[in-house]
C-alpha cells in the first residue's frame, strides 16, 4: 500500500527534526580551558605586582582567567621543599604550562619532564642548568633572564660611586642555589680586580640572616645582595638588618628600594612577567618551549628617596632614578 504525505505534514516533520538539531549540538561538551600552573617562589603578597602584570598581559592576548584559561596559583615562600610538593600537585592537576622563577626550575625539571616550563626571572639560565642554550633551549624549559654579563660589574661600580672609600665588600646569597653561587663568583672576581676585600655571607633559610649579619659586623663597608626566591621572600629582614648595621646595600630589583632598600640595579620584573605571558600564549597555541629563545632585558638603576640614618655621607649616583616608598 502506498502512503502519501501532504506538503503541510512534510514541513511539520522537517521543522520538528530541525528543532532537535540545536539540542543535540548543545549537548556536546565544551572544550576544556587550558590550565596554567603559576608557582611563586615568595609569598602572594610579595609577588602581587608580578601576578597582576602577568594576568593583565594574558587578558590583552585573549586569555581571560576563569573563562578561557584557568590559573592555579601556588606559593613556596622561599622553601625549597615546597617546590617538589607543588610540582606533584601540578602533575595531578595536569596543568598545560608552568610559570615560575628560575630558582624553582631545577626541582620542577626533576619532577616534571614533559610539561612546558616558563621562567620569568633567572640570573644565569645556563650556569643554573635551566637550559642548554639561550638561542635553542632544547627541552621543556624556556623563559627570560634578568641578568647580563655586566650586571655584577655595574652594581659594584654604583656601590663605589655611592660609598666613598669602599674597601671591604660583603656578599649575601643563597648558598644552596647554583645561579646565586655563580653570581657570587662573578662579584668576587670583579671585586678582586678593584682591590676590594670580600666577605661571603651564605644563607639557606631565613633564620640564617641574623647570624650572617652578626658575622660581618664592623668588617664591611657595603653589601651586595644576590637576589633570588629565598632572598626575595626575606627581603624585609635583610633590609632591616642592613640598615641596622648601617651597611649600604645594593639589590637586583627596584622592589627592594620601594620597601626601604638603598639602591638597586636590574631588570623591571613586572615587565618580565608580562613577557612571560607572551611565552605562555605561544605555547598554548602550539609552540615548543625548546624552540623559543631565552631573552633578557636591560637593567635600570633606582635609589631610595630618603637617606638611611647614619648614612649622610652617601652620594646617590646622578643616573639613579628615585623610587618612592610603598
Amino acid at each position: 500500500m502506498t502512503v502519501t504525505i501532504g506538503r503541510r505534514e512534510l514541513l511539520v516533520a522537517l521543522g520538528g527534526a530541525a528543532a532537535a538539531w540545536p539540542v543535540a549540538a548543545h549537548a556536546q561538551p565544551k572544550p576544556k580551558a587550558p590550565t596554567i600552573g603559576f608557582l611563586g617562589t615568595a609569598s602572594a603578597a610579595a609577588w602581587s605586582g608580578y601576578t597582576a602584570a602577568f594576568a593583565q598581559r594574558l587578558r590583552e592576548l585573549g586569555w581571560i582567567e576563569g573563562r578561557t584559561v584557568v590559573i592555579e596559583f601556588r606559593w613556596s615562600e622561599g622553601r625549597r621543599e615546597r617546590v617538589a610538593e607543588i610540582a606533584a600537585e601540578f602533575t595531578r592537576l595536569k596543568v598545560d604550562v608552568i610559570v615560575t622563577a628560575g630558582s624553582a626550575v631545577p626541582a620542577l625539571k626533576e619532577a616534571i619532564s614533559a610539561t612546558p616550563i616558563v621562567f620569568a626571572i633567572a640570573s644565569d639560565p645556563i650556569t643554573g642548568g635551566l637550559v642548554a642554550s639561550l638561542s635553542r633551549p632544547g627541552s621543556n624549559v624556556t623563559g627570560l633572564s634578568n641578568q647580563n654579563n655586566e650586571s655584577a660589574e655595574k652594581r659594584l661600580e654604583l656601590l663605589r660611586e655611592m660609598v666613598p672609600g669602599l674597601h671591604r665588600l660583603a656578599i649575601l646569597a643563597n648558598a644552596g642555589y647554583p645561579e646565586a653561587i655563580a653570581e657570587v663568583a662573578d662579584v668576587e672576581a670583579t671585586a678582586g680586580k678593584l682591590g676590594l676585600a670580600v666577605a661571603k655571607l651564605g644563607i639557606t633559610r631565613g633564620d640564617d640572616i641574623p647570624l650572617a649579619f652578626g658575622s660581618v659586623k664592623d668588617k664591611a663597608d657595603a653589601l651586595y645582595v644576590v637576589g633570588e626566591g629565598l632572598v626575595h621572600a626575606n627581603r624585609i629582614r635583610i633590609i632591616t638588618h642592613s640598615l641596622g648595621a648601617r651597611l649600604p646595600a645594593i639589590y637586583n630589583n627596584r622592589e627592594y628600594v620601594e620597601v626601604g632598600g638603598l639602591m638597586s640595579y636590574g631588570a623591571n620584573y613586572e615587565e618580565l612577567f608580562r613577557r612571560a605571558a607572551e611565552y605562555v600564549d605561544k605555547i598554548l597555541h602550539g609552540a615548543k618551549p625548546g624552540d623559543l629563545p631565552v631573552e633578557g632585558q636591560p637593567g635600570s638603576t633606582w635609589c631610595s628617596t630618603s637617606q638611611p640614618p647614619g648614612c649622610s655621607a652617601l652620594r646617590c649616583p646622578q643616573r639613579c632614578s628615585r623610587a618612592p616608598m610603598r
